[in-house]
């Protein structure tokens, strides 16, 4: 039972696992705000190029007439 018992306190005390589990935390926290911007970024974008298609298609120099 004593052996046991160092066993479980030898595992209670190591920190290897712990740091693994920040890393996959901090990892976690990178890739959704990777994600959050890059959805934030492809709407900014996809805004610009139809305001640009808009200012394209209406101009005179488009009305098909040379």
């Amino acid at each position: 039972m004593l052996s046991c018992k160092k066993m479980l306190v030898s595992l209670w005390q190591e920190e290897d696992g712990l740091e693994t589990v920040e890393y996959a935390i901090a990892g976690g926290l990178i890739a959704a705000g990777v994600v959050l911007a890059f959805t934030h970024l492809g709407g900014a974008v996809n805004n610009v190029i139809n305001w640009l298609y808009g200012a394209v298609s209406s101009s005179p120099a488009n009305s098909g007439t040379f």
